[in-house]
């Protein structure tokens, strides 16, 4: 059983990306660092640029912080399908980012995310957000909930515990390793 790992929390945006990286140690939930990528302050017609940033300061998180895991917001289903358009690529250009680098990936619901955190999935992005300042103890409330978001994305992987199947960095499928731990679930 895994005692220690890192666990690099993101909530994409084409404006505003949230990041949070928490460590585990045990049942004991350490913040490590968490905030907001202003993506929307670069060139609006130049989205490529808005996807350079975005795969460029996920990179930056993964080299600093050396996570074990690498946590994503999934895409809610929404009326605008431009925006939705948007949204997947730079949930896209992050994930590239973490699997680049052999870190293995794991998406979530929205409403997973809300249901872990707060006990309810519809919960709002400032219920959220009220308690992840009340579980890290964040003195200051931030200024984007982009930030406490992607807590709560990090928080969510570490309760869910799941088991994830890209591949490590060493190049072993991770498929073989959870078909070696679990024997009796292969017919």
């Amino acid at each position: 059983m895994e005692t220690e790992k890192v666990i690099l929390g993101v909530d994409p945006g084409t404006n505003v990306m949230g990041y949070g990286v928490i460590e585990v140690k045990g049942s004991a939930i350490k913040l490590l660092q968490f905030g907001v990528l202003h993506i929307g302050k670069y060139d609006k017609d130049d989205h490529a640029l808005k996807l350079k940033k975005i795969f460029d300061r996920t990179a930056q998180l993964i080299e600093q912080y050396m996570p074990d895991y690498f946590a994503i917001e999934g895409q809610f289903f929404g009326k605008n399908i431009q925006s939705m358009l948007k949204l997947g690529r730079a949930q896209g250009v992050s994930l590239a980012a973490a699997l680049q680098r052999g870190i293995p990936v794991v998406e979530y619901a929205p409403k997973k995310i809300k249901q872990t955190v707060t006990g309810n999935g519809n919960a709002s992005k400032e219920q959220v957000a009220a308690m992840i300042i009340r579980l890290f103890n964040i003195k200051e409330t931030p200024e984007f909930m982009d930030a406490t978001d992607a807590l709560a994305v990090a928080l969510c992987h570490h309760y869910q515990g799941k088991t994830t199947f890209s591949k490590s960095a060493g190049g072993a499928s991770s498929w073989k390793q959870f078909l070696k731990d679990n024997p009796e679930r292969v017919k």
